[in-house]
């Protein structure tokens, strides 16, 4: 049985609604993962870079100032997420974010936390 909403008295017809609404289980936990990518300032720092340009492991590297092995391992939890994508020139990987999702969850993100800042 669906409580009812004790503070706006909200219709139960609106709360089962929102109730249906929830994802399900499998996509939560997924959701979970893909946010948890998100949790390390490394990952963190690569994503605004590939959210500005294009970039070889040597340039994130440079960029990131840790050594090529520790960035590439990075850049493979990312790719696994779909956070990022590879494309090949000759022996040069060049990495980007995968698509324009990822740049806005990443933009709108770090607005988020500026405006909180500001506040």
């Amino acid at each position: 049985m669906l409580a009812k909403c004790k503070c706006k008295n909200i219709p139960k017809a609106k709360l089962t609604e929102i109730i249906d609404g929830l994802p399900e289980e499998n996509i939560i936990d997924q959701l979970c993962e893909f946010f948890r990518v998100f949790g390390d300032s490394t990952r963190l720092r690569i994503l605004y870079f590939l959210s500005c340009n294009e970039f070889c492991v040597a340039d994130l590297s440079n960029l990131v100032g840790m050594q090529q092995s520790a960035v590439s391992h990075q850049l493979q939890t990312l790719r696994l997420h779909r956070l990022v994508k590879c494309r090949k020139e000759g022996t040069t990987s060049y990495y980007s974010l995968d698509d324009s999702h990822v740049q806005e969850i990443f933009g709108i993100a770090l607005k988020h936390i500026n405006e909180v800042l500001i506040k």
